[in-house]
């Protein structure tokens, strides 16, 4: 499937159940932050390592699958309700960040690329 796709079985899925009046940019975003709280929840407490080899518990990836697609969801229906095209939107911001974090500066820091400047 497409991100179009994905965007069209959405948007079919919110009008059969009469939730585009509630879909708003605003409440999408809302519910955006709620879905990413409920992924950042599952890797809140564990360690570096821990949250490596989270996959590896059944349940627990299954949680973190089903979190993921929550995200997913609330941000393609985001973007078609405010005609914003995804994939044109991150190619822009690939390059932006590859102007911004040269390879030759930033190459295994995690620094910000302003502290780079300096």
């Amino acid at each position: 499937m497409t991100i179009h796709d994905l965007q069209q079985s959405l948007a079919q899925f919110a009008r059969e159940r009469d939730w585009e009046q509630f879909h708003t940019p605003k409440n999408l975003v809302m519910a955006l932050l709620g879905e990413a709280g409920e992924l950042a929840e599952i890797f809140q407490w564990l360690t570096p390592a821990q949250s490596r080899s989270v996959m590896d518990e059944n349940d627990r990836a299954q949680a973190v699958r089903h979190e993921m697609a929550d995200v997913l969801a609330y941000l393609l229906r985001l973007a078609d309700v405010t005609g914003v095209d995804l994939e044109q939107a991150l190619a822009e911001k690939i390059e932006l960040n590859r102007q911004r974090y040269p390879v030759d500066l930033a190459q295994g820091r995690a620094t910000k690329y302003t502290s780079l400047k300096a």
